[in-house]
C-alpha cells in the first residue's frame, strides 16, 4: 500500500490492524462458508476447551494470552449461545470451571476438516512469500517480552532529548539568559527581591569571582535553563548553596532541572564540599520532588534569606 510505503515502521501497529480485520474478516466467512456458527474471536477459547479439561477463566486467560476481563466477556458470549456452561470445581467450591456443551463438543469436530484446510491455505501463502511470517511473529513475541514498543520508544526518546539538552558553563553571553530566566519564574509568584536583582544584574561579582558556578542548559543551542553553586560563608555548616535554579516552562518533560542539579551537586563534590543547602518554596511542587529524589532533606528551623522563601533543605554529599 502506498500509504505504509510513506509512512514506513512507524505505522507498524495500523499496518497489522488492517492485516488483522482482513483475516479476521475472512474467518467469518469461512465459519459460514463450514456451517460452524461461532465468532472469529470465539477460536482461542473454544479451542482451550477442546481437550474437555475444565477450566478456570483465569486459567484460559493465561494460556491464550488474553487478559482476564476479555475472556470473562466471551465466555458470557459463548455461555448464551449454548457453546460452554459454568461447572462447580470440586476440589475449591470458590472456583467455577467452564467446560463445552454437547453442543459444544459436536461443534468442535465439525471443526476439524475446517481447520486442516485452514491450515492448508496458510500453508499456500507461506510457500508464495519470501519470509514465514509465523516464525517471525514468534521471534517478534519474544522481542517484544523483553522488552515492549513501549519502553524502547521511552528510551529512544529519552536519548535523544538528552542529546539536545547541553549543560555548560556560564559564559558572559548568558548573562541576559541568567537574568531573564530567574525573573520570569520569580514573577509568576511573587516579586523580585533588592537581593534578587543585585545577584542576577551581577553573576560575575556575586557567584563566580567568589569561588562560585552557574551551569546554564542549551536545547538545540538555545539557552533554557540555569542553576548556580554559590559558595556559603565560612562560618556557616555549608560549604554551598544550589541556588537560581530556573527553567523555561515552554521546554518540560526533558529533565533539564534534574541535570542542573546534577551538574551542581557533582561541581559541589569535585571541589570537595561534604554539605549542600537550598532555599525554596513549598508552592513550587515539582521543583521540591525534584530535590528530595536528588536526596536533599529539610531542615527542621528556617532561616529564610527571601521573603518567598518557606522551606530550606540540606544534602549531604
Amino acid at each position: 500500500m502506498d500509504f505504509f510505503e510513506r509512512t514506513g515502521k512507524m505505522a507498524i501497529g495500523s499496518r497489522l490492524r488492517v492485516l488483522t480485520e482482513t483475516l479476521t474478516r475472512d474467518a467469518a466467512s469461512i465459519y459460514g462458508l463450514y456451517g460452524v456458527d461461532i465468532k472469529p474471536k470465539w477460536f482461542p477459547v473454544f479451542y482451550s476447551l477442546t481437550d474437555e479439561q475444565p477450566k478456570s477463566v483465569t486459567a484460559i486467560a493465561r494460556e491464550i494470552g488474553q487478559s482476564h476481563p476479555s475472556v470473562s466477556t466471551i465466555v458470557k458470549e459463548m455461555t448464551k449461545s449454548g457453546l460452554i456452561v459454568e461447572v462447580d470445581d470440586k476440589t475449591d467450591r470458590r472456583c467455577t470451571l467452564i467446560t463445552l456443551t454437547e453442543y459444544g463438543k459436536s461443534l468442535s469436530q465439525e471443526l476439524i476438516a475446517q481447520l486442516r484446510d485452514v491450515e492448508r491455505a496458510v500453508e499456500q501463502i507461506s510457500s508464495e512469500c519470501d519470509n514465514d511470517l509465523w516464525a517471525a511473529i514468534a521471534d517478534w513475541e519474544k522481542a517484544i517480552g523483553r522488552k515492549s514498543i513501549l519502553e524502547r520508544v521511552r528510551e529512544i526518546k529519552e536519548q535523544r532529548e538528552h542529546s539536545e539538552v547541553e549543560i555548560v558553563e556560564y559564559q558572559p553571553q548568558y548573562k541576559k539568559s541568567f537574568y531573564e530566566l530567574n525573573r520570569k519564574w520569580i514573577e509568576m509568584y511573587w516579586e523580585l527581591e533588592p537581593h534578587d536583582i543585585e545577584v542576577l544584574e551581577n553573576p560575575e561579582k556575586y557567584i563566580l569571582e567568589k569561588g562560585g558556578h552557574i551551569f546554564v542548559a542549551l536545547y538545540n543551542g538555545f539557552p533554557v535553563g540555569v542553576c548556580a553553586l554559590c559558595p556559603m560563608p565560612e562560618e556557616s555548616a555549608y560549604d554551598f548553596e544550589l541556588a537560581k535554579l530556573a527553567v523555561n516552562n515552554s521546554i518540560q518533560r526533558k529533565g533539564i532541572g534534574r541535570r542542573l542539579c546534577d551538574a551542581v551537586i557533582d561541581k559541589a563534590r569535585e571541589l570537595g564540599g561534604k554539605m549542600l543547602f537550598l532555599e525554596s518554596n513549598t508552592r513550587l511542587k515539582p521543583a521540591i520532588a525534584l530535590y528530595r529524589k536528588l536526596g536533599f532533606k529539610e531542615l527542621p528551623e528556617y532561616h529564610p534569606a527571601y521573603a518567598r522563601g518557606d522551606i530550606q533543605m540540606e544534602l549531604s554529599l
